[in-house]
């Protein structure tokens, strides 16, 4: 590595360095006004700094890359809640205490109902996306796609979803 590569790198991180401690706070606060768990509000904005770091020479460019910031933090959070329901549906026994078991066992069969409204490809990347918890590169190396065919299935699949419990997202 020359000198000058040494500068930029350094120049790399004193910027991220003064973003992080610019955003940290508000986001961690934000996320547990969201969360109301201060472990997991701490953990959520770690992670998407974490995102921002590895994408920082992208992201320093952007016209906000506070609100890409928020937008990465609320995506995790939201894939979170997402795949927490999902096992607490299928794992009743990890479910909250008192739950209804009647409840529990009608929210598995809609699952299972609406489940069975995808294509195999897009139940396939739902499950090891959703349940599993694998990312878009993982899912592609497994069934042997680009991680963009994953995107594109698992975009088209909660489509098929939202609107089969009776919710629209345009």
């Amino acid at each position: 590595m020359n000198l000058s590569a040494v500068e930029a790198t350094s120049e790399t991180n004193r910027g991220f360095v003064a973003f992080f401690t610019a955003h940290y706070g508000d986001l961690a606060k934000a996320l547990y006004l969201l969360t109301r768990d201060p472990a997991e509000a701490d953990e959520l904005a770690q992670e998407a700094m974490t995102r921002v770091y590895e994408r920082w020479s992208r992201v320093r460019t952007m016209d906000s890359p506070g609100g890409y910031l928020y937008r990465t933090a609320l995506n995790l959070h939201r894939k979170r809640a997402r795949r927490l329901a999902v096992f607490a549906v299928i794992h009743p026994s990890g479910a909250r205490e008192g739950a209804d078991p009647a409840q529990v066992v009608e929210d598995r069969s809609e699952i299972v109902r609406l489940l069975a409204t995808l294509s195999v490809p897009q139940r396939q990347v739902v499950v090891l996306v959703e349940w599993l918890g694998l990312d878009s590169a993982e899912v592609a190396e497994l069934l042997g796609i680009k991680p963009a065919s994953v995107r594109t299935r698992l975009h088209r699949a909660r489509e098929v979803l939202r609107v089969g419990m009776g919710e629209r997202h345009d």
